[in-house]
């Protein structure tokens, strides 16, 4: 065995690491090193093989507690994995044969929890003018009268993406049927035009209840879009914080996420009050942070109540 750190109740996604670490085992023990006993396999520009991941386990007892859809290929903005409500139905049948395939890794590991994402709307109008939307708000801030066009644009884009939102139900219920044995949870995006936005969210929660299906919460992604005039913390996670299995943690300012905790303007306190006891709490920064941010980070998340 390893000699490992202070312990501690958190899980450290890999994408941590950027190209810092080029193994599985690598990444593994400096998890440990810093505490962790549960890593998450997140996403990365350039992917490690998972080849020796199983001694890397033997030897540290490190365990996986969460997939994200997507990591066993370089990050990208259109992963296929993120297609499951696409209206070509070839790119909906790419995205279910990724997902599958993460899937069957978490099989493999044990891992309880495959994350799933899912897909820009699918409409050129509509995504030049979230564009146009989205430079005005690293323009000038979010004046009211911005916050009010950004919540009537994702009324508008939603109520166009009801048939994508059908697709990707019935991609999840597919999956759902096909391994009921892992439990699947679905992340709200960073974008305006993200399928998965607040109002859609329900609509996929409750069109799923009864697959078992679960809500993943991201405090970066949410506090962004709460600058920009659209649902909060409190509103996302006092709807769906009943069926949450996990959080990434993370902090954010209005025009980025992936910062330490602590160094943003994310209310961690209020996040910690929703989470439930149970519920895998990861954190996934930016790469360009290191060893000395990420345990400052974990301090910072066990005084705010985690």
């Amino acid at each position: 065995m390893t000699q490992p750190g202070i312990p501690n109740e958190y899980s450290l996604s890999t994408s941590c690491y950027g190209t810092r670490l080029a193994s599985i085992e690598a990444q593994a023990f400096a998890a440990v090193a810093m505490g962790f006993r549960r890593i998450e396999l997140g996403l990365s520009e350039s992917p490690v093989a998972l080849n020796g991941f199983e001694e890397s386990r033997r030897e540290t007892g490190i365990t996986v507690a969460s997939i994200v859809t997507g990591c066993l290929n370089p990050r990208a903005e259109h992963m296929s994995g993120t297609k499951l409500g696409s209206l070509d139905g070839e790119l909906r049948e790419r995205a279910l044969i990724s997902c599958r395939r993460h899937i069957k890794l978490a099989e493999k590991y044990a891992c309880p929890v495959v994350i799933l994402r899912g897909c820009e709307i699918e409409d050129v109008d509509i995504v030049s003018e979230a564009e146009g939307l989205q430079l005005r708000l690293d323009e000038e801030g979010n004046p009211e009268e911005l916050q009010s066009a950004v919540v009537d644009f994702v009324s508008r884009a939603q109520l166009k993406a009801q048939p994508q939102v059908e697709h990707l139900c019935r991609s999840i219920h597919t999956l759902r049927q096909e391994h009921p044995e892992v439990q699947l949870a679905v992340e709200p995006g960073s974008t305006f035009v993200d399928l998965l936005n607040f109002e859609a969210m329900e609509w996929v929660m409750e069109d799923l209840s009864k697959t078992g299906l679960n809500y993943w919460h991201d405090t970066g992604t949410v506090h962004r879009r709460e600058f920009a005039g659209l649902p909060g913390q409190g509103e996302w996670l006092e709807r769906y914080s009943g069926r949450l299995v996990g959080v990434h943690l993370q902090d954010a300012v209005a025009n980025e996420s992936e910062i330490p905790p602590g160094l943003g303007e994310v209310d961690f306190k209020l996040v910690a009050e929703f989470v439930p006891p149970g519920a895998e709490k990861v954190v996934e920064i930016n790469p360009r942070h290191g060893r000395s941010e990420i345990l400052a980070a974990v301090t910072l998340l066990m005084e705010r109540g985690f």
